[in-house]
């Protein structure tokens, strides 16, 4: 589960987080949504430890993220697949898809990342291609890819669906629906409510850095 009580962020003196308290229960697929500029990536970069000014607790299970270092979070299991997808332009996209598992000494990355090419096949597909020479909606694909090789305890999902083609958002939806049979808790930050609205179970609003669960 992960746990977050009273987080708080700061941008020099402006407080861009307030107060936020939230819980995501294992095998519940959830919504953060709100409008840009609401929090919801200030929210996942805290929660993934990216952020340096910051208050309150951040648990997941029995560890404490709070002051855990960053780097730490994807050996614990957690996948991240950030807004801009944050890839290595001269790896190609399979490199780019196994770096947290060489970060982190990932001993079955062979196996998971013959599950992750079983889910995905496009990046099977392209996987010896650099990533920039990838079209902005194959980088996306690799960006989920590179979060699934190790979020096998839990994912963060930021803005999965924007910027893409219709095709290619209904395919994203698609192969974030599967992740239900995994049974792990997953987090999907989008402004449109639509783009989630069969995929996820709880929704939490976000405006102007505050959060409310609406069930």
């Amino acid at each position: 589960m992960l746990k977050v009580d009273g987080l708080s962020v700061y941008f020099g003196s402006q407080k861009v987080l307030d107060g936020v308290t939230l819980e995501l229960p294992t095998g519940v697929m959830a919504g953060l949504i709100g409008r840009n500029g609401a929090g919801k990536t200030t929210f996942m970069r805290a929660v993934m430890g990216l952020i340096a000014k910051m208050e309150g607790h951040v648990g997941f299970g029995d560890t404490d993220l709070t002051s855990l270092p960053a780097h730490d979070r994807a050996g614990l299991g957690i996948g991240y697949m950030p807004e801009d997808r944050k890839l290595v332009p001269e790896f190609t996209a399979e490199e780019n898809v196994l770096l947290p598992a060489w970060s982190t000494g990932m001993k079955d990355a062979s196996a998971r990342l013959d599950w992750v090419y079983g889910l995905m096949p496009e990046v099977a597909n392209f996987r010896e291609r650099r990533a920039n020479q990838l079209s902005g909606g194959q980088q996306k694909l690799v960006a989920l890819a590179r979060a699934l090789l190790c979020g096998n305890h839990m994912l963060l999902l930021d803005e999965p669906f924007e910027g893409v083609a219709p095709a290619l958002a209904q395919r994203l939806a698609q192969i974030i629906a599967t992740l239900k049979d995994e049974g792990i808790p997953v987090l999907i930050a989008d402004s449109n409510e639509q783009h989630v609205r069969g995929l996820i179970e709880r929704t939490f609003l976000i405006e102007r850095g505050t959060v409310e669960v609406r069930d």
